[in-house]
């Protein structure tokens, strides 16, 4: 889930690990102005710099940006809506976080904005990116900036030279089958990166996908931990086993950023991961542009197995200038926006994901047309509601959508890591992982 997209490799290696501080930080207090919290990637980065330019003009809004690296954003804007403390008006909020926030009353309810602003066109939002940041009480809570979902990346070039033809719905056998055969095929290079970095949004991410379509899941619906169930093992031992088999050079240390510059620097054939990887893979300066080929995420026994991910905008219900906060808010997800960044940094740099009319633009498809189908159409099929085979307590592919998830996923993702590194045992890892699990169960089917 940590996604990093458009520009050079090494910026958006550098802005995956470092903190940019935007202009005035979180301090500004005028009241033309609002403080927005981002996560650093390279869209965000693009937002930054086109603001002053262009809503400030328009508007005579100052916007103060402080932007910081994932882990850390998120630890901020948890502690300042949490206490509703309304430093900041705006921040990037997630699929995962925004039912979470709403239900807590940390939110403020966009309904009332949308149907103001006919210009912003809500039915233009793909369905499950809008039902994604929907709550329960059937309000929507916050606008995707961009969104993805999960596909399967390969060098085209290396496999049609071994004669090998990747379907277009491949499964994970098929996958793991080309992954030996291409292991080798140039000099360093290895069939499949697979993240291995321990993180519920690094590690878990991916895998998770692996365990619904092998049947597994972490909670059946009336919240029984099933982490060492079976299916859950199959999946952790076969992800665990392709990975140390075929997988790139120091995977317990690779998540998105690492897998990405593997694959740019062609030391792997193949890569399972966010479809926006694919916008800096086709990048003019990649050297692996012209040369890919994309599939949808592999499956075993569900007809779809990818993720989907916003990031998004919510508006803090402590804040005392949403109506300001709006304003940017839909500029930032609405159409015009996408057309100022195509014509004033390039179309391959357009925040996609998240508009049906993204993939009715002829600029757009120029620049992306080589993946364009292939993500839109993995975001479509996505069913955060229905991953599996089995019913869920709690929505979400590549994570559960409950607060203890965060933590939960993080200290799983650690043993099975530790498990790719070889010094430990999957068996071991998914123990220590259904006690922690069971915890948590406990605790939902106390409520």
């Amino acid at each position: 889930m940590k996604s990093l997209r458009y520009g050079g490799l090494l910026a958006a290696v550098l802005m995956a690990t470092t903190a940019c501080a935007g202009a005035g930080g979180g301090g500004g207090t005028g009241e033309n102005s609002i403080n927005v919290l981002m996560v650093n990637n390279p869209q965000m980065q693009d937002l930054q710099k086109l603001a002053a330019d262009n809503f400030t003009k328009d508007t005579g809004i100052t916007v103060n940006f402080t932007v910081l690296p994932e882990n850390d954003v998120r630890d901020k804007i948890s502690q300042d809506f949490s206490s509703q403390a309304g430093q900041y008006d705006v921040a990037t909020i997630s699929n995962y976080e925004t039912p979470i926030y709403a239900r807590n009353g940390w939110l403020t309810p966009l309904d009332d904005h949308v149907a103001e602003d006919t210009a912003f066109d809500q039915g233009d939002i793909l369905e499950p990116i809008r039902r994604s940041l929907t709550a329960a009480d059937g309000k929507v809570y916050a606008q995707p900036f961009y969104g993805e979902s999960s596909f399967l990346m390969y060098r085209k070039d290396v496999l049609d030279a071994q004669g090998i033809t990747v379907p277009e719905r491949p499964t994970w056998q098929q996958v793991a089958d080309i992954a030996a055969r291409v292991d080798g095929a140039q000099p360093g290079m290895k069939g499949i990166c697979l993240r291995g970095q321990p993180g519920w949004g690094q590690l878990m991410a991916p895998l998770t996908t692996v365990v619904n379509t092998f049947g597994g899941t972490w909670f059946t619906e009336d919240w029984q931990a099933r982490v060492n169930a079976p299916e859950f093992k199959q999946a952790t031992e076969f992800y665990v086993n392709l990975v140390r088999a075929h997988g790139e050079a120091g995977a317990p240390q690779a998540g998105f950023a690492e897998c990405l510059n593997n694959m740019t620097q062609g030391k792997v054939a193949m890569w399972y991961d966010a479809t926006v990887a694919a916008g800096l893979l086709e990048a003019a300066d990649s050297p692996v542009r012209g040369k890919l080929g994309f599939a949808q995420a592999p499956v075993v026994r569900t007809d779809s197995s990818a993720w989907l991910y916003t990031w998004a905008f919510g508006i803090q219900k402590a804040s005392k200038k949403a109506d300001n906060a709006w304003k940017f808010v839909s500029w930032a997800s609405g159409k015009g926006y996408e057309e100022l960044v195509g014509k004033s940094l390039g179309w391959s740099r357009v925040p996609d994901g998240k508009r049906r009319s993204t993939y009715q633009r002829p600029e757009y498809l120029a620049a992306s047309g080589s993946f364009a189908a292939q993500a839109e159409a993995a975001i479509a099929g996505a069913k955060p509601d229905d991953p599996g085979v089995q019913a869920r307590p709690a929505a979400g592919i590549q994570f559960v959508g409950i607060p203890e998830f965060t933590d939960l996923g993080t200290r799983v993702s650690q043993g099975i890591s530790a498990a790719i590194a070889g010094s430990t045992t999957v068996d071991e890892a998914l123990a220590e992982g259904q006690r922690l699990a069971e915890a948590v169960a406990a605790k939902h089917r106390g409520n």
